[in-house]
């Protein structure tokens, strides 16, 4: 008997230290798992890694924790093609078992991950750096949010600027996808209002090698070209185009001038100052929140270590996403619990201190933000920066056109010839 006792007490004070265990860890709270995706394959690999970067760097800057809670990232990859976008982030949603998804980066890929999002609302979805206008303004998704501006966003102020410049005729060469397509509408709705005229598009294949068609087709009489192409479509071109003898001034697309292409290795290289373009960043800002983003870039990416001279706009895109994903993360104490609906209302609330201003969310869970209209310029070590010409704040999606008045960028979508 008592023996039976003994045991019957070992037993009583094994459970309680159990649940003591137990209860303390709980009170810890078990590690928030975040799946990142981003294309660390094909044509826009340099940028998907930078992408990854800025992402992390959000994490590093919180200690790797929120609320007393670790956050551990399980990362995947893409190749910008949207079926292996889904297939991936179907892994992590669905055999990793994330708590959040961060990603894609391109364009296509934005909208299928946000379709996908649909069948499973048990997960928030966040996006990386994707920029087509219809990832959040086309049958949004109620668990999907977006805190970078998008394609058309970024392109604000360019039209004007390029008439500023006198350039009245412009030929359009740009990838045959959803982001440049918003790219395109970013510029063109201004341009055009101001009497612009773009008398050809040549829409090329993401992924593409042979620009000799493309550049053949370029009238004498334009006065640019309005060129966006991204990651290793850009620095094709870029050295095609030298090796043909083109002279004509170019304007960029927001990728391309991003930091991933002013460091490639090329003849035309340095013929790319003077190029003005617009996106969500400027290298020379001297905004102090920017720099300060800079600075701790640097410090954990630096050159020799893979990370570029200044982060790039997908740096820039990631950080801020996975930076609204632990801001809100922390404003509900790590509590995931009920479907996940406080913390998508601290989403949609949260005002995202970001390195260039602040940003929020529309009614679509759309970032409003800043825009940069840029110059590439030489920096005093030799190196391409973009400096600032003009900065727009505020930037909605629907770019001040009235919404029954507006339609998202397409193929022939809007059209100036």
């Amino acid at each position: 008997m008592k023996v039976t006792k003994r045991v019957l007490m070992r037993s009583v004070l094994g459970a309680a230290a159990a649940v003591a265990i137990s209860g303390a860890a709980w009170a810890q709270g078990a590690p928030i798992k975040i799946g990142l995706l981003a294309t660390l394959e094909g044509p826009f690999a340099a940028g998907g890694a930078d992408g990854m970067r800025g992402a992390e760097l959000a994490l590093i800057q919180r200690g790797g924790t929120v609320a007393g809670r670790k956050v551990e990232i399980i990362k995947g990859s893409s190749n910008a093609n949207p079926d292996v976008a889904v297939n991936a982030t179907r892994k992590l949603v669905e055999q990793d078992k994330v708590d959040i998804m961060v990603g894609p980066l391109s364009g296509s890929e934005g909208i299928a991950v946000k379709n996908y999002s649909k069948t499973q609302p048990g997960v928030t979805f966040i996006n990386g750096g994707s920029g087509a206008q219809a990832t959040t303004l086309q049958d949004p998704s109620p668990n999907f949010y977006r805190f970078n501006t998008e394609g058309a966003q970024w392109m604000v102020g360019l039209g004007k600027a390029a008439i500023d410049k006198g350039y009245k005729r412009v030929m359009v060469i740009a990838e045959d996808y959803a982001f440049p397509y918003s790219q395109v509408q970013g510029f063109m709705a201004e341009f055009c209002r101001l009497g612009g005229k773009v008398p050809v598009k040549a829409w090329v294949p993401l992924g593409g090698k042979d620009y000799a068609s493309t550049i053949a087709r370029i009238p004498k009489d334009v006065d640019a070209l309005l060129v966006v192409l991204g990651g290793a479509d850009a620095v094709n071109f870029l050295n095609q185009y030298e090796a043909a003898g083109g002279d004509k001034p170019m304007m960029g697309g927001s990728i391309t001038v991003s930091q991933d292409i002013l460091n490639y290795r090329g003849k035309r290289r340095d013929s790319l100052v003077g190029t003005i373009s617009a996106g969500p960043v400027a290298d020379a800002y001297d905004g102090a929140e920017w720099k300060a983003f800079v600075a701790d870039y640097k410090k954990h990416f630096p050159v020799e270590k893979g990370g570029f001279p200044s982060p790039s706009l997908f740096a820039f895109v990631y950080h801020v996403n996975m930076k609204a994903a632990l801001d809100a993360l922390d404003a509900v104490k790590g509590d995931l619990a009920g479907g996940q609906m406080k913390y998508r209302e601290a989403l949609s609330k949260l005002v995202l201190k970001g390195p260039t201003g602040d940003i929020r969310l529309d009614g679509n869970r759309q970032a409003i933000g800043t825009t940069f209209v840029t110059e590439v310029v030489k920096d005093a070590k030799g190196g391409l920066v973009t400096k600032v010409l003009r900065k727009v704040d505020n930037v909605e999606q629907l770019l001040g056109i009235p919404k029954d008045q507006f339609k998202i960028g397409s193929r022939d979508e809007p059209n100036c010839p």
